[in-house]
């Protein structure tokens, strides 16, 4: 079998597909890696280290894609790249695809697995690319927020004074959201988070923040069975809305990152929220890549408001820390072939009755097959 590994080309994407590390063990299931030239530099991996681990290292996406069985890719392959996939190979990425693009899969011959599709259960933790790279996106996330903000994280005391710790409010206790609670205990700030989910409120606390938020009954059922945050009422997000105005008012930092599976990320953050916090303050908008949590976000940039509030709404957070993402990812893609590899065929063997495989597969065999895009 042979796996092919593209240069990322889409906008702010500096991640790769596969490491050194997972070349290795890809060779070890009796694959042959082909890496286009560059596609790991972005990440700190040179050419070289592809070479030294087994690689097939060639200069563009026709040399990579010849003869391939498997394509590994971080986001969709563009139209041009696409074109050059065989027919009957296997794609798997974090693909984003709605009804036209799986048709575009099914048309061109492709089995096309979409990685962010998978079902969370126990069974897939370890594949999970979500997860592992929103773990990563949260950490970033306060990283960068203490890099914009002009005062310390911890409590500073000096002969000149005393410099109190810095208030930070977390909007958000999934993975990114918990992940960044951590962070910024460690850098010493005083944290408090919210998150509508009746879970998320242990959870919180037992990373040592103080929770914050409005319960009531709909809230109580804020869950779905995969894990995800649902969408609740215009009347309960009103009211959470009031408590977490007050409280943002008095905060140094915040940290937004709720998302809502399939649809625009809600707005947490109103402009007036914005306009109530002190000059200096740092938002940082996680979820800019879904439209935003915070009503004045340029998603992309970093902007200062009219009050001096710095907002970040970078693109592809996982992507500003390259080096571990990819690490991540490709231990997560690594794993998903190696959970459904026949050992004596030597090539991946999907069941289409298995939970996993039916969350994640697009087409196959020239067909649509996901059960939300099929009837589209």
């Amino acid at each position: 079998m042979r796996v092919a590994v593209l240069r990322e080309r889409r906008a702010a994407e500096t991640r790769v597909a596969a490491t050194p590390e997972t070349v290795k063990k890809l060779q070890g299931l009796g694959c042959t890696v082909a890496v286009e030239t560059g596609a790991g530099m972005a990440s700190g991996i040179p050419d070289a280290a592809f070479r030294d681990a087994g690689a097939e290292v060639v200069a563009d996406p026709a040399a990579a894609l010849a003869g391939a069985n498997i394509v590994l890719a971080v986001r969709a392959p563009e139209a041009a790249e696409l074109a050059l996939v065989p027919r009957g190979a296997l794609l798997i990425g974090t693909l984003q695809a709605d009804a036209e693009a799986a048709k575009a899969y099914a048309a061109a011959g492709i089995d096309a697995c979409a990685m962010e599709l998978l079902p969370r259960i126990t069974r897939a933790q370890s594949m999970d690319v979500l997860s592992s790279q929103a773990n990563l996106a949260g950490y970033r996330a306060v990283i960068e927020a203490a890099d914009a903000f002009d005062r310390g994280f911890p409590m500073l005391m000096t002969a000149a004074g005393t410099i109190p710790a810095a208030n930070v409010f977390i909007m958000g206790a999934g993975v990114a959201g918990l992940q960044a609670i951590a962070t910024a205990r460690r850098l010493g700030g005083r944290v408090s988070a919210t998150d509508v989910r009746p879970a998320a409120k242990e959870e919180i606390k037992s990373l040592g923040a103080s929770f914050v938020g409005y319960e009531d009954e709909e809230s109580k059922a804020a869950q779905t069975a995969g894990g995800y945050a649902k969408q609740l009422s215009a009347e309960f997000y009103a009211r959470q809305a009031e408590v977490v105005a007050a409280h943002i008012a008095k905060q140094d930092i915040v940290v937004t990152t709720a998302l809502v599976q399939g649809r625009k990320a809600p707005t947490l953050v109103t402009e007036a929220m914005v306009a109530s916090m002190k000059p200096g303050s740092v938002i940082v908008d996680i979820a800019s890549d879904a439209g935003g949590n915070v009503a004045l976000t340029k998603p992309g940039e970093a902007i200062t408001t009219a009050n001096g509030v710095k907002i970040l709404g970078f693109s592809n957070w996982p992507g500003r820390i390259a080096g571990a993402s990819s690490a991540l990812y490709a231990r997560n893609l690594l794993t998903f072939l190696t959970t459904f590899w026949d050992k004596e065929a030597k090539k991946p063997a999907l069941k289409e009755d298995d939970e996993i495989v039916k969350g994640v597969a697009l087409t196959r065999g020239g067909a649509v097959v996901h059960p939300s895009l099929a009837s589209a």
